[in-house]
């Protein structure tokens, strides 16, 4: 059976008000605060939060929506996310989308029954687009990808620039076949595919492009049957670390050997990257500053509701290892 507040009044011999008392630590003497957590401990009592919010504006508690949590890259952000919750009094609701718009709408119904603080969220394009902060009730934060016209803080990498990068390093190691491999439901995605085709058409190069879901097992099947065309690329790059999972699959089922017959650079230095063949190349990102300054921003957020939305944007490191190496 359910143990009410009843039930621990009764056992440690006070009222129900003294009990309230106590668990909001209000003002209660120290020998009725130690006979109520001992009734606590010996009758199993659990405050019914859900109740105690709905007579409060807030719960002191953060919601970190992500896309993939088997990615290492919003492992890593949670971990800074929840870092700097802990050190603020928060608490923090993890929920995972799977790159499914409907899931996304049942999380963030789910944040405003909870009464959250706020939410970082790291959207779909399709739910960036018609992103309403202020009808949600709460602030939020977007990670990874950024809503059109700035409807809400974000902060991302340049996307752009770094897959440029990726493509200047390869054109300076001797490649001119470039072909690339990109997500297809995020804006992350279409960032980098841009950056990408913009710094193969100032090369005077063609750009060819292939869309996939984001999972590994996507990647693994299309780079699959790409590598099998009569004009397949000669050197790849991949927009995400699962992605490069998947195409590194690829690699090893075909025989191919990196970079001789294949060159491969891709996003994220996961810790596998580096044990993986010669090595892969990779953009590195900031993902412990991305948690960190999301979760500021939000805090910044909540001290000044009607200040404008901020975009902070952040630089990726290209870690070169012997994938790309002419």
């Amino acid at each position: 059976m359910t143990v009410s507040i009843k039930d621990v009044a009764l056992a440690a011999g006070v009222s129900v008000a003294t009990v309230s008392r106590a668990l909001a630590k209000g003002p209660v003497s120290a020998a009725l605060k130690a006979k109520v957590e001992a009734a606590i401990a010996a009758t199993g009592y659990r405050p019914n939060l859900s109740a105690r919010r709905l007579r409060s504006r807030h719960s002191d508690t953060i919601g970190l929506i992500v896309s993939d949590i088997r990615n290492p890259f919003f492992t890593a952000v949670s971990r800074a996310v929840e870092d700097v919750a802990y050190q603020a009094g928060m608490r923090v609701i993890l929920c995972n989308t799977d790159e499914n718009p409907d899931k996304e709408a049942m999380y963030l119904r789910l944040m405003q029954e909870e009464r959250v603080t706020g939410v970082i969220f790291a959207a779909t394009r399709a739910t960036a687009e018609t992103l309403d902060a202020e009808a949600l009730g709460f602030p939020v934060v977007l990670i990874d990808r950024a809503a059109p016209g700035g409807a809400a803080d974000a902060v991302v990498l340049d996307n752009a620039a770094a897959a440029g990068l990726l493509v200047s390093h390869l054109r300076e190691q001797g490649h001119s076949r470039i072909g690339g491999l990109f997500g297809n439901t995020s804006s992350t995605g279409a960032e980098r595919h841009a950056g990408f085709a913009a710094a193969l058409a100032q090369a005077g190069l063609a750009a060819p492009a292939r869309f996939v879901a984001p999972t590994a097992e996507a990647a693994q099947q299309a780079v699959s049957a790409w590598l099998a065309e009569a004009e397949a690329p000669r050197a790849l790059v991949i927009s995400n670390g699962l992605l490069l999972l998947g195409a590194m699959r690829a690699v090893r089922a075909l025989g191919l050997e990196l970079p001789r017959q294949l060159a491969l650079a891709g996003f994220d230095n996961d810790s596998w990257t580096e044990l993986a063949g010669p090595g892969l190349t990779v953009i590195e990102q900031p993902v412990d500053e991305i948690g960190r300054a999301a979760m500021a921003m939000l805090l910044e957020r909540l001290e000044q509701p009607q200040r404008s939305t901020r975009k902070v944007v952040l630089t990726g490191r290209l870690v070169v290892r012997g994938s790309s190496l002419a």
